[in-house]
């Protein structure tokens, strides 16, 4: 079983980064739940968040919950500001855990594929509490700025953010070597013979030509209903 943590970045009174008629906590938010929905689809996953819905938390609340939790991976996403564009990651500035820097390589690599044409900013190490406090492998996403009017235009669509999200999943999947749920089959439905059916006797009509009785019989005949003519 490989435990997730999710961590959206800021919430409550912290709205974090603000630009273009948009917030930070409420597009970090609606990412993490993207993940977490997508990561349901996988085999050995627990899915755990630091919060789902608009609430504060101290950023070693957040550590502390991953670390209660005794998580195998912990993700803080975010949202740049600052004039720039594109992405970037980050892992603690002081770790040299192989396992920290192996996830890094391949989840940045992923998101990069997973939201196309955007500047890669590259992977970064930082002292940020939520990194230097958790006692798991971490990793730091900021997901394009919020103040840079194209990057913002992204980030008001519904289907990027669900590609931002995809790329996050994709990482983890490759990064813990994670399978797909196996879709159950369809089971077909067993044929029912004549025998077994219920059989209701219709009353058609009657006529004052037979020629005309028989020919509406062949019709029902050729739709395999059991037909009889009575005098």
């Amino acid at each position: 079983m490989v435990k997730i943590m999710l961590d959206a970045g800021h919430g409550g009174k912290d709205s974090g980064a603000v630009g273009n008629g948009l917030r930070e906590k409420d597009l970090t938010l609606n990412i993490v739940k993207k993940i977490g929905n997508l990561l349901n689809d996988y085999e050995g996953v627990e899915v755990h968040y630091t919060r789902t819905d608009d609430r504060f938390l101290e950023l070693s609340e957040r550590a502390a919950i991953a670390n209660k939790l005794k998580a195998d991976y912990f993700i803080s996403v975010h949202i740049n500001a600052g004039g720039g564009t594109g992405f970037e990651s980050y892992i603690f500035n002081n770790t040299k855990d192989a396992k920290t820097i192996a996830y890094q390589n391949v989840i940045h690599a992923e998101i990069m594929k997973g939201i196309g044409n955007v500047t890669d900013r590259g992977k970064k190490r930082a002292n940020y509490a939520v990194l230097r406090e958790t006692h798991m492998p971490a990793i730091l996403t900021e997901n394009l700025f919020i103040d840079n009017a194209n990057d913002a235009a992204k980030l008001k669509s519904e289907q990027f953010l669900l590609q931002v999200a995809h790329g996050h999943v994709i990482g983890l999947e490759k990064a813990f070597g994670l399978k797909k749920k196996a879709k159950p089959q369809p089971q077909p439905k067993p044929q029912q013979k004549v025998s077994d059916k219920k059989l209701y006797r219709v009353q058609v009509g009657a006529f004052a030509d037979r020629e005309n009785a028989e020919r509406l019989a062949e019709e029902l005949k050729k739709k395999g209903y059991p037909v009889y003519i009575t005098d």
